[in-house]
């Protein structure tokens, strides 16, 4: 599916979608326990994929009125009776990947062109050191992969600048393990608050975990049981910045975002980001509502080394406003579901946007851009083509997006929201 954005103005009130990350540690963490009740959750095509990982392992989870049941595994998972298909979820595939090592035998993991070409080397290496046995078909540390438990737990050593979905892979299985797991970091984390995230769930469904001075801690022999058997997803700021980013640079009158309550993701530096390159912008905390109004931006200095998701809108925004904008400490942003530097840096120059890519750095360079509408390649990721979305409600003349379907993956109704708002926009 592609869609045409034609340069148009929005306002009025939209609800962000439930936050994909606190979806597929909710699900999974249910698929720990005896089972609970997750409400609020996200549906789309990535957390379908950890649903499907909770049912291979023995849960059940069934959805009734925008609520999942789901029956869990109680910390022991069964041998898988086919290959996992995880789709294009490498959230799916690395947090799985642990609950793996606890079965007592063989599962596989597999997935689409785009997940068997990222990394996952550092998280099989942990867990042969916690022995079991977890290996790449191809030897090149990407999926499919065959692992083979049960572990019991014990000491790792990982880096910690790939992904921090190892680290809380690792913290979720250690919990149910016999002896826990002692995470030592061999690099600086990167995308921390992803780990905070992780924890601050598991405290919710009454596991604890700890930060210590060389990485993490959790101690085994735990049981996932959240307070009164339920839990409710927060909205999501990763897919709330694609609303911000519209009302900032398009919105006729005020864009009024609902979900916005606080919580530890890190996608929530967006509000400051924009506060920073002088939008007009106020985030009611208690009541989760942020408000945004057209405002004539400035190029900023942003490190995104805890905040890789928010590449896509940031580079948006700064094609947008007068000046540089210099996007730092990005190279792990280069190993999502496409390589997210190089694709912004090759479709916003499409549409005219002066940019300096280089190894860490993306520079876009606002004062010597003027958008025009153009035909760019969505790069089958959701986060580059909502980003191009908003490019092209400010260019001039229409902007094409293909691949646009891909939304599915966290904010499957993102055009319609759009539309609803006033945005130009048209399925071809």
């Amino acid at each position: 599916m592609n869609v045409e954005i034609t340069p148009s103005t929005v306002s009025g009130r939209a609800k962000a979608p439930p936050s994909k990350s606190y979806t597929h540690r909710a699900v999974l963490a249910a698929g720990y326990a005896d089972g609970a009740l997750v409400h609020d959750p996200l549906d789309s095509a990535d957390i379908r994929a950890t649903r499907r990982a909770v049912e291979a392992f023995g849960g059940d989870v069934t959805e009734t009125d925008g609520t999942l049941d789901v029956v869990g595994f109680d910390g022991r998972p069964e041998v898988p009776d086919d290959v996992i298909d995880c789709g294009n979820s490498g959230t799916t595939t690395r947090l799985v990947t642990a609950t793996a090592a606890l079965a007592d035998g063989i599962t596989v993991l597999t997935g689409d062109a785009s997940l068997r070409s990222r990394p996952h080397g550092p998280l099989l290496d942990a867990i042969g050191q916690l022995g079991g046995s977890a290996r790449s078909t191809r030897g090149n540390g990407q999926a499919p992969l065959v692992i083979e438990g049960p572990v019991s737990g014990g000491t790792v050593s990982i880096p910690g600048d790939v992904s921090s979905q190892f680290i809380s892979a690792l913290l979720f299985a250690g919990a149910v393990t016999d002896e826990g797991i002692d995470i030592e970091l061999e690099t600086e984390l990167k995308s921390s608050p992803y780990v905070d995230i992780t924890t601050e769930l598991m405290a919710a469904y009454g596991v604890d975990a700890e930060r210590t001075d060389t990485g993490f801690s959790v101690a085994g022999g735990q049981s996932y049981a959240p307070a009164g058997g339920e839990y409710s997803v927060p909205g999501d700021f990763s897919s709330m910045s694609y609303l911000l980013a519209m009302g900032a640079v398009a919105g006729e009158d005020a864009v009024e975002v609902q979900g916005a309550q606080p919580s530890a993701q890190g996608d929530s530096a967006i509000v400051g980001i924009l506060e920073d390159m002088g939008a007009a912008i106020d985030w009611d905390q208690d009541g989760g509502v942020i408000t945004v109004e057209r405002s004539d931006l400035a190029g900023t200095t942003v490190d995104v080394g805890d905040t890789p998701d928010l590449l896509p809108t940031i580079a948006t925004l700064g094609a947008i406003a007068d000046g540089d904008t210099r996007i730092e400490n990005c190279e792990h942003v280069r190993y999502k579901e496409t390589d997210r530097v190089s694709a912004m840096a090759e479709e916003l120059g499409k549409m005219g946007a002066a940019v300096t890519e280089e190894h860490d750095v993306l520079t876009i360079h606002g004062g010597e851009t003027d958008l025009s509408g153009a035909t760019v390649d969505g790069c089958d990721d959701h986060r580059i083509i909502m980003s191009l979305a908003v490019a092209g409600l400010v260019a001039d003349g229409q902007t094409t997006v293909t691949g646009a379907e891909h939304v599915d993956v966290s904010f499957p109704d993102f055009f319609d929201v759009l539309a609803g708002l006033g945005g130009g926009v048209q399925q071809v």
